[in-house]
């Protein structure tokens, strides 16, 4: 039985706070584990969602904290990442980051096709597949001192391209869904909006931020950049949900442009309790609405969308890291696996989109969680090995 109440007030703030303490006892009992943090949170939700205690229900409340932990999310993956970072990595981050979205991409739609799917639900189980989180394997790399080796800057350059290229596949499947067929002239302006509206927002917004720093601290609210920080991640989360892009686009990019400042004040301490506390929501929301059931009659197909990703990515990435030593190539191929937050956000849009049904989404979930766990050991191996 969920909590009960007094007021319809008290009791969305009950379910947050259940939500919240059992977020972060997930998190805490996965990192003394040494296991991602996000699988904790995820399980945590389970535990205490409809499908095991009952503690907590999905609601309209709980939804848009969700949305503001995504939104967060992806504005911190732009937030550690610098246009001229991508840029130093070269011809082997792109191709890495290019093959690591299309082979996998091929692979996931070809996988939809052949299990009966319409061509929209293809679209974003091969986008699902496509993604690569950023987030968990940065944290893996820093753990394990590798940020400033070549395989490193590499990964996460090709992480970052992953998962801009899947967003804007996400896009694509979107607007596919929402006219319910597939129209080469609205895939064709999907594909043009999305990047316009990515290289103006982020060279743009970038090189006005390097040439400014101190413009986040300008207005005479702002006691630090956070609030304009804040604002200028929320407009441009809106404006790509307002055009028809995926939110986290927007996000993303603003956390880039915020990085133009790092130099002159350490915006990450201002972000990082932002960082803390929504996200846990989002994450606690996939356990949450998970439907067991589904999930029992899906793990075939968990299984073999399973293969696919891992055995896309390994394959794709290895390709693409062609022109480096085995050892190195080797970390590379394994740190592009991760689904994590990325191939669950785009879950999450199917979904709600209506194109991915109940047994689908716990099957992408299981896979996002299943390579989020498998990658940070397998990671580990292979960078003893390498030294």
């Amino acid at each position: 039985m969920p909590l009960a109440a007094a007021t319809p007030v008290a009791g969305f703030l009950v379910d947050l706070l259940v939500v919240l303490v059992a977020a972060k006892l997930g998190d805490e009992i996965f990192k003394r584990l040494g296991q991602p943090a996000i699988v904790g949170e995820i399980l945590a939700g389970l535990a205490i969602g409809p499908a095991v205690l009952g503690l907590v229900e999905p609601s309209e409340v709980l939804e848009v904290f969700a949305e503001l932990g995504v939104v967060f999310v992806l504005f911190w993956v732009g937030l550690e990442t610098r246009i001229e970072e991508l840029r130093a990595v070269g011809r082997t981050s792109t191709a890495v980051g290019v093959l690591g979205v299309a082979v996998p991409f091929a692979a996931g739609f070809a996988t939809g096709i052949a299990l009966g799917e319409p061509t929209e639900t293809a679209l974003f189980l091969g986008a699902a597949l496509s993604a690569t989180s950023v987030g968990i394997t940065s944290a893996v790399l820093d753990q394990l001192g590798l940020l400033r080796t070549r395989a490193a800057r590499t990964i996460l350059g090709a992480a970052v391209i992953d998962d801009v290229l899947a967003l804007v596949l996400v896009a694509i499947a979107t607007g596919i869904a929402a006219e319910g067929g597939v129209d080469a002239a609205a895939i064709a302006a999907s594909i043009g909006l999305a990047a316009a509206f990515v290289i103006f927002v982020a060279l743009g917004g970038t090189r006005l931020l390097r040439a400014r720093p101190g413009l986040l601290q300008a207005p005479r609210f702002a006691d630090s950049p956070l609030l304009p920080a804040v604002i200028l991640c929320l407009a441009l989360a809106a404006f790509a949900a307002e055009i028809g892009l995926a939110a986290v686009i927007g996000a993303f990019l603003a956390g880039m442009i915020v990085a133009e400042t790092r130099d002159q004040h350490p915006i990450e301490d201002e972000v990082a309790p932002l960082y803390a506390f929504f996200p846990p929501f989002f994450f606690a929301s996939i356990g949450i609405g998970l439907d067991l059931d589904a999930l029992a009659g899906a793990v075939g197909v968990l299984v073999l969308i399973t293969v696919v990703a891992v055995a896309g990515k390994l394959v794709a990435a290895g390709a693409g890291a062609r022109g480096l030593p085995a050892s190195e190539r080797r970390i590379v191929a394994i740190g592009m696996v991760p689904r994590g937050e990325v191939g669950i956000i785009i879950a999450g849009i199917g979904a709600a989109s209506g194109v991915i049904d109940a047994e689908l989404f716990a099957a992408i979930v299981g896979m996002s969680v299943l390579t989020t766990v498998a990658a940070p050991p397998a990671l580990r191996r292979s960078a003893a090995g390498g030294r």
